[in-house]
Protein backbone atom coordinates (compact mmCIF):
# COMPACT_ATOMS: atom_id res chain seq x y z
CA UNK A 1 0.00 0.00 0.00
CA UNK A 2 1.27 3.28 -1.02
CA UNK A 3 2.74 5.28 2.10
CA UNK A 4 0.19 8.39 1.48
CA UNK A 5 -2.33 5.62 0.55
CA UNK A 6 -6.03 6.59 2.01
CA UNK A 7 -8.23 3.95 3.72
CA UNK A 8 -12.08 4.05 3.74
CA UNK A 9 -13.44 1.83 6.40
CA UNK A 10 -17.35 0.70 6.70
CA UNK A 11 -18.30 0.30 10.34
CA UNK A 12 -21.06 -0.10 13.12
CA UNK A 13 -21.09 -1.88 16.26
CA UNK A 14 -18.48 -3.74 18.87
CA UNK A 15 -16.80 -6.00 16.68
CA UNK A 16 -16.54 -3.21 13.81
CA UNK A 17 -15.36 -1.04 16.02
CA UNK A 18 -12.81 -3.03 17.27
CA UNK A 19 -11.13 -3.72 13.60
CA UNK A 20 -11.84 0.15 13.16
CA UNK A 21 -9.17 0.49 16.26
CA UNK A 22 -6.98 -0.86 14.57
CA UNK A 23 -6.48 0.21 11.48
CA UNK A 24 -6.58 3.93 13.64
CA UNK A 25 -3.58 2.77 15.53
CA UNK A 26 -1.50 1.24 11.84
CA UNK A 27 -2.53 4.50 9.56
CA UNK A 28 -1.08 8.08 10.86
CA UNK A 29 -3.73 10.73 11.54
CA UNK A 30 -5.70 11.67 8.64
CA UNK A 31 -5.17 8.67 6.12
CA UNK A 32 -8.52 6.62 7.56
CA UNK A 33 -12.49 7.73 6.91
CA UNK A 34 -14.43 5.48 8.52
CA UNK A 35 -18.42 5.60 7.57
CA UNK A 36 -20.18 4.30 10.01
CA UNK A 37 -23.54 3.53 10.34
CA UNK A 38 -26.82 5.83 11.37
CA UNK A 39 -29.49 3.44 10.94
CA UNK A 40 -29.41 2.50 14.27
CA UNK A 41 -29.71 6.09 15.24
CA UNK A 42 -33.36 6.62 16.96
CA UNK A 43 -34.42 9.42 20.03
CA UNK A 44 -34.73 8.62 23.21
CA UNK A 45 -36.21 10.77 26.16
CA UNK A 46 -35.88 13.84 23.57
CA UNK A 47 -32.42 12.96 23.00
CA UNK A 48 -30.49 12.32 19.17
CA UNK A 49 -28.85 8.88 20.07
CA UNK A 50 -26.21 7.26 17.93
CA UNK A 51 -25.27 4.40 18.79
CA UNK A 52 -22.83 2.62 16.36
CA UNK A 53 -21.14 6.28 15.78
CA UNK A 54 -20.75 7.06 19.60
CA UNK A 55 -19.29 3.09 20.41
CA UNK A 56 -16.76 3.46 17.72
CA UNK A 57 -15.49 6.68 18.73
CA UNK A 58 -15.33 5.63 22.52
CA UNK A 59 -13.52 2.44 21.07
CA UNK A 60 -10.60 4.87 19.03
CA UNK A 61 -9.89 6.54 21.72
CA UNK A 62 -9.82 3.74 24.41
CA UNK A 63 -12.76 4.69 26.41
CA UNK A 64 -15.20 2.30 26.14
CA UNK A 65 -16.20 -0.15 28.23
CA UNK A 66 -14.19 -3.63 27.47
CA UNK A 67 -16.79 -5.87 29.01
CA UNK A 68 -19.77 -3.95 27.65
CA UNK A 69 -18.65 -3.62 24.21
CA UNK A 70 -20.70 -0.16 24.52
CA UNK A 71 -20.68 2.64 26.91
CA UNK A 72 -17.54 4.41 29.05
CA UNK A 73 -15.48 2.51 30.88
CA UNK A 74 -16.39 3.21 34.57
CA UNK A 75 -19.55 4.76 33.69
CA UNK A 76 -21.60 5.67 36.57
CA UNK A 77 -25.43 5.51 36.81
CA UNK A 78 -27.39 8.06 38.93
CA UNK A 79 -29.50 9.38 36.29
CA UNK A 80 -30.86 5.95 35.04
CA UNK A 81 -31.23 4.93 38.89
CA UNK A 82 -33.55 8.24 39.10
CA UNK A 83 -34.92 8.06 36.21
CA UNK A 84 -36.36 4.20 37.24
CA UNK A 85 -37.87 5.79 40.63
CA UNK A 86 -39.90 8.14 38.25
CA UNK A 87 -40.93 5.58 36.54
CA UNK A 88 -39.45 6.84 33.29
CA UNK A 89 -38.57 4.79 30.16
CA UNK A 90 -35.67 2.83 31.37
CA UNK A 91 -34.69 -0.27 29.25
CA UNK A 92 -32.41 2.08 27.63
CA UNK A 93 -29.22 2.59 29.56
CA UNK A 94 -27.49 6.10 29.30
CA UNK A 95 -24.60 6.80 31.73
CA UNK A 96 -24.47 9.49 33.40
CA UNK A 97 -20.84 10.86 31.35
CA UNK A 98 -22.33 9.31 28.66
CA UNK A 99 -25.44 11.40 29.01
CA UNK A 100 -23.32 14.76 27.96
CA UNK A 101 -22.80 13.43 24.43
CA UNK A 102 -26.45 12.81 23.53
CA UNK A 103 -27.36 16.37 25.27
CA UNK A 104 -24.41 18.18 23.47
CA UNK A 105 -25.10 16.06 19.91
CA UNK A 106 -29.15 17.07 20.34
CA UNK A 107 -28.66 20.69 21.02
CA UNK A 108 -25.62 21.30 18.36
CA UNK A 109 -28.28 19.70 15.73
CA UNK A 110 -31.50 21.60 16.67
CA UNK A 111 -29.21 25.01 16.54
CA UNK A 112 -28.94 23.65 12.51
CA UNK A 113 -25.53 21.67 13.10
CA UNK A 114 -25.23 18.09 11.05
CA UNK A 115 -24.97 15.04 12.07
CA UNK A 116 -21.80 15.23 10.09
CA UNK A 117 -20.38 18.32 11.45
CA UNK A 118 -21.65 17.48 15.42
CA UNK A 119 -19.79 14.17 14.96
CA UNK A 120 -16.63 15.80 13.70
CA UNK A 121 -16.55 18.06 16.54
CA UNK A 122 -17.18 15.73 19.24
CA UNK A 123 -15.05 12.69 18.24
CA UNK A 124 -11.93 15.43 17.92
CA UNK A 125 -12.66 16.86 21.30
CA UNK A 126 -12.44 13.28 22.58
CA UNK A 127 -9.36 12.52 20.70
CA UNK A 128 -9.98 11.11 17.57
CA UNK A 129 -7.43 12.02 15.24
CA UNK A 130 -9.48 10.19 11.75
CA UNK A 131 -12.21 10.56 10.31
CA UNK A 132 -15.69 9.45 11.39
CA UNK A 133 -18.32 10.20 8.98
CA UNK A 134 -21.53 9.33 9.36
CA UNK A 135 -22.90 7.09 6.37
CA UNK A 136 -26.30 10.34 5.42
CA UNK A 137 -26.87 13.21 7.12
CA UNK A 138 -30.64 12.57 6.44
CA UNK A 139 -32.32 10.12 9.30
CA UNK A 140 -32.14 6.28 7.80
CA UNK A 141 -33.64 3.79 10.24
CA UNK A 142 -33.39 0.38 10.39
CA UNK A 143 -36.51 -2.26 11.34
CA UNK A 144 -36.81 -5.54 11.77
CA UNK A 145 -40.17 -6.90 11.03
CA UNK A 146 -41.53 -9.92 13.17
CA UNK A 147 -44.66 -11.71 13.48
CA UNK A 148 -46.13 -9.39 15.84
CA UNK A 149 -45.33 -6.30 13.57
CA UNK A 150 -42.01 -3.83 12.45
CA UNK A 151 -39.54 -2.72 15.41
CA UNK A 152 -37.18 -0.15 15.82
CA UNK A 153 -34.13 -1.26 15.60
CA UNK A 154 -33.46 -0.80 19.18
CA UNK A 155 -36.29 -1.83 20.41
CA UNK A 156 -35.35 -5.41 19.05
CA UNK A 157 -31.92 -5.28 19.96
CA UNK A 158 -32.00 -3.54 23.23
CA UNK A 159 -35.74 -3.87 24.43
CA UNK A 160 -36.22 -7.24 23.38
CA UNK A 161 -32.72 -8.96 23.48
CA UNK A 162 -33.43 -9.81 20.03
CA UNK A 163 -35.55 -12.74 20.92
CA UNK A 164 -38.52 -11.81 18.39
CA UNK A 165 -37.90 -14.28 15.53
CA UNK A 166 -36.83 -12.09 11.97
CA UNK A 167 -38.77 -12.17 8.83
CA UNK A 168 -37.54 -9.70 6.60
CA UNK A 169 -34.93 -6.15 7.53
CA UNK A 170 -36.02 -2.88 6.28
CA UNK A 171 -34.33 0.93 6.25
CA UNK A 172 -37.01 3.55 6.54
CA UNK A 173 -35.72 7.04 4.60
CA UNK A 174 -32.95 5.12 2.71
CA UNK A 175 -34.45 5.89 -0.29
CA UNK A 176 -34.48 9.61 -0.50
CA UNK A 177 -31.45 9.47 1.80
CA UNK A 178 -27.69 10.74 0.29
CA UNK A 179 -24.36 9.70 1.52
CA UNK A 180 -23.51 13.13 3.27
CA UNK A 181 -21.00 15.40 1.82
CA UNK A 182 -18.05 14.33 3.47
CA UNK A 183 -18.52 10.75 2.16
CA UNK A 184 -19.48 11.92 -1.54
CA UNK A 185 -16.31 14.00 -1.21
CA UNK A 186 -14.52 10.75 -0.94
CA UNK A 187 -15.39 9.22 -4.28
CA UNK A 188 -13.73 12.04 -5.67
CA UNK A 189 -10.25 11.15 -3.95
CA UNK A 190 -7.91 9.64 -6.34
CA UNK A 191 -5.31 8.45 -3.30
CA UNK A 192 -7.77 5.25 -1.86
CA UNK A 193 -5.91 2.55 -1.76
CA UNK A 194 -8.64 -0.02 -0.01
CA UNK A 195 -11.94 -0.06 1.18
CA UNK A 196 -12.49 -2.10 4.46
CA UNK A 197 -15.94 -3.49 5.60
CA UNK A 198 -15.38 -4.26 9.26
CA UNK A 199 -16.78 -7.28 10.82
CA UNK A 200 -19.95 -6.33 11.64
CA UNK A 201 -23.20 -7.36 10.95
CA UNK A 202 -23.81 -6.89 6.96
CA UNK A 203 -27.63 -7.20 7.79
CA UNK A 204 -28.11 -5.06 10.50
CA UNK A 205 -24.73 -2.73 10.10
CA UNK A 206 -23.10 -2.52 7.04
CA UNK A 207 -26.15 -2.84 4.72
CA UNK A 208 -27.77 0.66 5.62
CA UNK A 209 -25.15 2.26 4.74
CA UNK A 210 -25.01 0.35 1.28
CA UNK A 211 -28.59 1.09 1.02
CA UNK A 212 -27.83 4.54 1.00
CA UNK A 213 -28.38 5.80 -2.67
CA UNK A 214 -25.20 5.94 -4.60
CA UNK A 215 -22.77 4.79 -1.58
CA UNK A 216 -22.33 1.48 -3.20
CA UNK A 217 -21.34 3.04 -6.32
CA UNK A 218 -19.18 5.60 -5.08
CA UNK A 219 -17.59 2.94 -3.58
CA UNK A 220 -17.21 1.04 -6.66
CA UNK A 221 -15.92 3.45 -8.70
CA UNK A 222 -12.99 4.06 -6.00
CA UNK A 223 -10.98 1.44 -7.82
CA UNK A 224 -9.36 0.25 -5.02
CA UNK A 225 -9.87 -2.86 -3.57
CA UNK A 226 -12.60 -3.95 -1.53
CA UNK A 227 -11.96 -6.46 1.38
CA UNK A 228 -13.90 -7.55 4.35
CA UNK A 229 -13.38 -9.50 7.21
CA UNK A 230 -16.21 -12.26 8.32
CA UNK A 231 -18.22 -11.54 11.02
CA UNK A 232 -18.55 -14.85 11.41
CA UNK A 233 -16.11 -17.78 13.35
CA UNK A 234 -17.00 -21.20 12.91
CA UNK A 235 -20.61 -20.47 11.64
CA UNK A 236 -21.49 -18.46 15.11
CA UNK A 237 -21.12 -14.64 15.66
CA UNK A 238 -18.44 -13.81 18.35
CA UNK A 239 -20.98 -11.21 19.47
CA UNK A 240 -24.96 -9.73 18.48
CA UNK A 241 -27.52 -12.12 16.75
CA UNK A 242 -25.39 -12.02 13.20
CA UNK A 243 -25.31 -16.46 12.83
CA UNK A 244 -29.15 -16.14 14.41
CA UNK A 245 -30.34 -13.78 12.02
CA UNK A 246 -29.02 -15.33 9.47
CA UNK A 247 -30.46 -18.72 10.41
CA UNK A 248 -34.34 -16.91 10.74
CA UNK A 249 -33.99 -15.42 7.62
CA UNK A 250 -32.79 -18.74 5.48
CA UNK A 251 -29.36 -17.91 5.06
CA UNK A 252 -26.74 -20.38 5.79
CA UNK A 253 -24.45 -18.91 8.54
CA UNK A 254 -21.22 -19.31 6.69
CA UNK A 255 -18.37 -17.20 5.09
CA UNK A 256 -19.78 -18.18 1.49
CA UNK A 257 -22.68 -16.49 2.94
CA UNK A 258 -21.40 -13.67 3.51
CA UNK A 259 -19.33 -13.58 0.15
CA UNK A 260 -22.51 -13.86 -1.58
CA UNK A 261 -23.84 -10.89 0.32
CA UNK A 262 -21.41 -8.37 -0.46
CA UNK A 263 -21.52 -9.80 -4.12
CA UNK A 264 -20.60 -6.98 -6.89
CA UNK A 265 -18.79 -5.15 -4.49
CA UNK A 266 -16.37 -7.65 -2.85
CA UNK A 267 -13.07 -8.67 -4.04
CA UNK A 268 -12.03 -10.19 -1.16
CA UNK A 269 -13.24 -12.38 2.17
CA UNK A 270 -10.43 -12.06 5.63
CA UNK A 271 -11.83 -15.51 7.15
CA UNK A 272 -10.95 -17.06 10.86
CA UNK A 273 -8.98 -20.41 10.92
CA UNK A 274 -11.96 -22.21 11.72
CA UNK A 275 -13.63 -21.57 8.74
CA UNK A 276 -10.48 -22.31 6.82
CA UNK A 277 -12.18 -25.51 4.29
CA UNK A 278 -14.20 -23.11 3.00
CA UNK A 279 -11.51 -20.90 0.85
CA UNK A 280 -11.07 -23.21 -1.91
CA UNK A 281 -15.12 -22.28 -2.10
CA UNK A 282 -14.73 -18.31 -1.77
CA UNK A 283 -11.85 -18.46 -4.37
CA UNK A 284 -14.81 -20.18 -6.93
CA UNK A 285 -17.24 -17.83 -5.85
CA UNK A 286 -14.52 -14.62 -7.34
CA UNK A 287 -13.76 -14.24 -3.86
CA UNK A 288 -10.21 -14.03 -2.72
CA UNK A 289 -9.73 -15.41 0.45
CA UNK A 290 -6.98 -14.92 3.65
CA UNK A 291 -6.76 -16.99 6.18
CA UNK A 292 -6.25 -16.14 9.65
CA UNK A 293 -7.16 -15.45 13.51
CA UNK A 294 -10.08 -12.88 13.51
CA UNK A 295 -10.86 -13.08 16.83
CA UNK A 296 -9.68 -9.82 18.61
CA UNK A 297 -9.02 -10.61 21.79
CA UNK A 298 -6.82 -7.64 22.90
CA UNK A 299 -5.62 -4.48 21.34
CA UNK A 300 -2.37 -6.52 19.73
CA UNK A 301 -4.85 -9.02 18.01
CA UNK A 302 -6.95 -5.55 16.61
CA UNK A 303 -3.48 -3.74 15.36
CA UNK A 304 -2.26 -7.43 14.21
CA UNK A 305 -5.72 -8.10 12.13
CA UNK A 306 -5.55 -4.35 10.91
CA UNK A 307 -2.09 -4.97 9.26
CA UNK A 308 -3.03 -8.18 7.82
CA UNK A 309 -5.90 -6.71 6.14
CA UNK A 310 -4.14 -3.96 5.09
CA UNK A 311 -1.27 -6.04 3.15
CA UNK A 312 -3.95 -8.61 1.92
CA UNK A 313 -5.37 -5.47 0.01
CA UNK A 314 -2.40 -4.20 -0.81
CA UNK A 315 -1.83 -7.78 -2.59
CA UNK A 316 -5.03 -7.56 -4.55
CA UNK A 317 -4.42 -3.92 -5.77
CA UNK A 318 -1.26 -5.19 -7.32
CA UNK A 319 -2.70 -7.91 -9.42
CA UNK A 320 -5.71 -5.40 -10.29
Amino acid sequence: MSARGHVVALCGGVGGAKLAFGLARVLEPGRLSIVCNTGDDFEHLGLHVSPDIDTVTYTLVGLADAGRGWGLAGESWSFMDQLKRLGGEAWFNLGDRDLALHVERTRRMRAGETLTTVTAALSRALGVRHHLLPMSDQPVRTYVRTADGALPFQHYFVRERCEPKVEAVSFEGAASARPSPAVEALFARRDVAAVVVCPSNPYLSVDPILATPGLREGLAGLGAPVVAVSPLVGGRAIKGPTAKLMGELGIDPSTISIARHYRGLLDGLIIDRADAAQSEALEDEGVAALVTETVMLSDDDRIRLARETLAFAAKLAAVR
